[in-house]
Parts: structure tokens; sequence; C-alpha cells
């Protein structure tokens, strides 16, 4: 073998190749970013000299673009990160992509030092937020008190959407990173609501966007303050939800009503834009004005009809019919319902106006007097039953009252029930009309339609007559017994015997007829007083005087003594 040794001048050449070489070293160290330079490709590798004894390789899918196309050519000039300066095939170690992500890491921690932005796109909802992909591709975290100023409920709405954050948490070595989009909107509230609070004015009209909607009103956001727009404040009209009106993100022109600088406080109006129609409505709508309208609400009371934007009118459920008892108005109508009505008055003061609606029909009670005078005889039903009387239907909407005094001469009647039942068609007589309300008060008499039997009772029976009875009710205190059909008299216990009678129900029973004399008459009190011991000691008397041939059981003992004394002159003659 041939060995060749180094002169001594070439020792020295090689011993500053080696200084030189080595002093570079530090610069190249395992697990930097160096520069590089691509000299070949050579299957799936590019070949990079980054200044070393050897070459390295980068797989050539590290210079694949978003489309998966490999984009890299001879001489490019690219950043790697030198993972070994040599393997066991004595290859340098390099990787394209290990830089690129090193680099945003930095990048990203100097933007976190620099207090800068980050921007990034929400790509997925994930449990307690949103994973944000920043530029770069590195993952974030996006918490959900983070998203906005206030709490969101849907953050689906957020995906896909680009936005600058803060890094708020910071973390390499676990590759954890936390953002905020909130911080920066609420900066960004701050600033826009310093400006809006020099800007603010009573009287000013100022537009700004629907934030949120409540039952009592909407809040603007005027830039970086909020108003409220209550719900009296939205429209002269009648509103059930400011939802009618607006939406979320809805822009709107308001009128600054009141503003505390110091409570940050504003009170906003809508309707306040326009003049206030009530300003001419005592000139337009003026009693006895035929209007025609819509139905917006019904109450238990009547119906609210809506006579143009701003004004509305209420008919009463009593000016809905003349004659239907009406008790809620969905009877009648219902809500949209396009009705015409009368003005019946209007008080601007208060912002109300009465209408009526039946005032557009005749008026049947006008003719009520002409048609049923005193004295007439109706037929009608039964239409309610209460304690003093009977309420009868003469025609739809019209009725007469029949009082229970009214209903028989002679039948003590403790309730109508006892005679009539709902439905019942029955005749009656006008006794009276009463006009002074705005519904006359008809009353009725059914016993007026027959001749009051006590008329004729005084002449028919008078004190002394002596008749034939039939025992209709006992008690402890005597017996009931009818005269006529409808006619009672009372006969006392006492009256009953010449015997001591303890109880009537011993010597007496309903349905037994005996006779009886009248001995109590009183037509006012419609009482009559009954004796059936007086009956009998008249007809002993009677057969004693010989008057035992005469059996009239509707004659008196003067009857019997006048035909005795009749008979005798005739025997003298």
């Amino acid at each position: 073998m041939i060995t060749t040794q180094p002169t001594s001048a070439g020792a020295e050449d090689f011993a500053a190749l080696l200084e030189e070489t080595y002093s570079a070293a530090p610069a190249l160290r395992e697990g930097s970013i160096v520069q590089g330079t691509v000299v070949d490709i050579i299957g799936d590798f590019a070949v990079v000299d980054v200044g070393l004894k050897a070459e390295g390789r980068v797989p050539l899918r590290e210079f694949a673009d978003e489309d998966g196309n490999v984009v890299v050519n001879l001489g490019d000039s690219i950043e790697v990160l030198l993972e070994s300066q040599e393997d066991q095939h004595g290859l340098v170690v390099l990787s394209k992509d290990k830089a690129r992500k090193r680099k945003v890491w930095d990048d990203i921690q100097t933007a976190m030092e620099a207090e800068g932005l980050v921007s990034g796109v929400i790509q997925a909802r994930v449990k307690g937020g949103l994973s944000v992909m920043l530029q770069g591709g590195v993952k974030a975290f996006l918490p959900g008190s983070q998203v906005d100023l206030r709490p969101v409920r849907n953050l689906d709405s957020f995906l896909g959407q680009t936005f600058d954050f803060k890094i708020i948490k910071f973390n390499k070595k676990r590759g954890n990173i936390v953002l905020s989009r909130r911080v920066l909107l609420e900066a960004e509230r701050a600033t826009l609501k310093s400006d809006t609070l020099n800007k603010l004015k009573e009287g000013q009209l100022v537009e700004g966007v629907v934030k949120n909607l409540t039952d009592y009103g909407a809040f603007i956001d005027l830039g970086g303050i909020d108003g409220l727009l209550h719900i009296t404040d939205m429209s002269w009209g009648r509103i059930n939800h400011p939802s009618e009106l607006f939406q979320v993100g809805d822009k709107v022109q308001v009128k600054v009503l009141k503003f505390n600088s110091e409570s940050e406080r504003v009170s906003l109006g809508l309707k306040q834009i326009t003049a206030d129609p009530w300003v001419n409505a005592e000139e337009k709508y003026i009693p006895g004005t035929v209007v025609q309208g819509k139905v917006v609400s019904l109450k238990d009371y009547g119906a609210f009809v809506e006579l143009e934007e701003g004004i509305e009118g209420l008919v009463h459920v009593s000016e809905m019919s003349w004659t239907r008892q009406i008790k809620n108005p969905k009877q009648v109508l219902n809500l949209g319902d396009d009705v015409k009505a009368v003005v019946l008055d209007i008080d601007v003061s208060q912002n109300r106006i009465s209408l009526g609606m039946k005032q557009l029909e005749e008026n049947p009670y006008e003719k009520v007097t002409d048609k049923y005078p005193p004295g007439t005889v109706v037929e009608g039903v039964v239409r309610n039953i209460a304690d003093f009387g009977v309420f009868v239907e003469l025609e739809p909407g019209i009725d007469g009252l029949v009082h229970i005094t009214d209903l028989s001469w002679t039948q003590r009647v403790r309730h109508p029930s006892e005679i009539y039942k709902k439905g019942d068609t029955v005749k009656a007589s006008v006794l009276n009309i009463d006009n002074a309300g705005e519904k006359p008060k008809i009353s009725l008499g059914i016993k007026q339609l027959s001749t009051d039997p006590w008329d004729r009772i005084p002449y028919e029976f008078p004190i002394g007559k002596i008749t034939d009875v039939k025992i209709l009710k006992l008690t402890d205190f005597g017996a009931f017994a009818e005269i006529i059909p409808g006619v009672e008299g009372l006969i006392h216990i006492s009256e009953i015997s010449e015997d001591r009678v303890d109880d009537p129900r011993a010597v007496l029973e309903p349905g037994q007829e005996v006779r009886a004399e009248v001995i109590q008459l009183d037509p006012t009190e419609r009482k009559i007083g009954l004796s059936i011991k007086s009956a009998r000691r008249q007809a002993d008397l009677a057969d004693a005087q010989g008057f035992s041939d005469v059996r009239d059981a509707g004659a008196t003992l003067g009857d019997l003594l006048g035909a005795k004394l009749g008979g005798d002159d005739s025997s003298d003659s």
C-alpha cells in the first residue's frame, strides 16, 4: 500500500479548514431552523444543501400546496429544521413542515408578547367552546364565554367565519393556545361608547341596531351603549309584543326621549317621530259618526276596534245588541273582523272612544209600548224562573215578568217552580210597561186572565152559611178545607167538635167531606173561618124547630126560618 503524507504546508491548510468548519457549526446546531437550497430532486425527496459536509433530504409531500400539488424547483431557497446532522446513512436529517410549524409558534409567541392580534377561522364546536385554526395551521381554543359580549346560545352560527383574536393563554410546550374575541369587542365598544356619549342629546334622531327583544321593549345598540325602546313608545297603536315590529339585527331610527350621562341610561321613542293621531281625533270622531275598523283585542267586557293606527275604540258588550244578552264579545266577534259602529262618546284627555254596534239597528224597545199596551193578552215561553217570579219571552230579546203574586188568585205559591218549568208555553195579560230605563220593564199577570173568585165569596158564603167542604190538609191546630176550587177555609181545632179534640187527625182525614158553617170572613186578608161544631149545632136546632125537612146544604138558619114562615103564611092563606 502506498501512503502519501501531507506536507507541512498542506497540514496547516487542512487544520484551518477544520477550524473554519467547526467555528461555523454552532450556528447549525441540531433543533435550529436553517436556510437551505434545493440542489436536486431524487424520487420522493428533494435534496437540500444547508452548508454542512453532507446534504439532507426533505420528503416532497412537505412541498404540497392546499390542493395537494407538489411545488418545488431546483435552486429554491427554503427554511428547514435541522433535526440531525447525520443519520445512519450519513445524511443530514431535515424537515420543512417542522420548520414552518416552529416559525408559526414563534410568531404567535411574539404576537402574544407584543399584545398583538392573530387571525383564524372557526372550524368546529367543541366542549366548552369553539376550535379555531390560526394562520399557519395551528389549532387554538375559543371558550364560549369569550365568543361575544353576551352569552351565545347558538355557537354553530359562528362556524366558518374568520375573526381577529387576542391570545389570553399560551403554552408552547403543551401546544395550548386560548383565544378571546370578547376582549377585542369590549375595547371596540368602549371606544364607540365614549364617542356616542359625547354626541347624544335629548330630542335627537339616532340610528341603531336592535340588539335584544323582551316582553316590555327592545334594546337598541346606538354604538357602544344600549338604549331602551319601551313597548309603549313603539307605536301609537296597539302592540302585544315587540317582535310584531322588530327582529334582532334590524336597523331602526329612533328619537332620544331621555338621556342621563351619569347613569348612562337612554330612553328611546319610535312613535314620537310621527304626529300623535289623537291631536285631531275630537274633530274627526264626533258622537253619532258611523266608523269602520278592525277588531284588535277581545276582553270579557268588550271589543277594542282599531279605527286608524294609534286610535282604538271600545264596544262594550252592552252596546253590541239590543236584544241578545251577550256575556262575552267572542259570542259575536272574532279577532281581525271588520266592523261598523257608531261613536257614542270621546275623551281625548284619556285617549278613549266609546263605540256602539246596536245603534246601527232599529231599537225594538221603542215600539214595545205600542205593540203591548196594558190589557193585551200575550203568549210566550218561560225563559227563566226566579224566586220572585217567572220571565216569559214574548219575542227574541223582549221578556216580561210574571211576579209570584200574579200567578194565581187562590193558590199559595211558595216558589214559581211549583207551577211552571223552563220551556213551558203560557198566556198572560200585560199589566204595565215601565220605560224609565233603556230597556223597558214589562209586568205580566197570569191570574188576571180569570175572575178573582173572592169577588163573589162574600155574597155566596156570608157568615152563618152552612155548606159542604172537603178536608185538604190536617195540622196540629186544625184543618184546611176547600170551599170551592182554589178557595180554602180554616177549621180551628176548637171548632171541630163539642167534645175536646187533642189531634185533628184522630177525627178527620184528607179527602173527607163535612158540613161546616162560615163563622169568620175577611175578604181583604182572604181568610175564611169554618166550624163543624157550629154547623151541627145549627142542624140540631133546626131539627128541634121542625125544620128537618129543609136540608139545603147552602142554607143558613135564617133561610130555614124564612122558608118555614113562608110555608105557614101560605097555609093560612
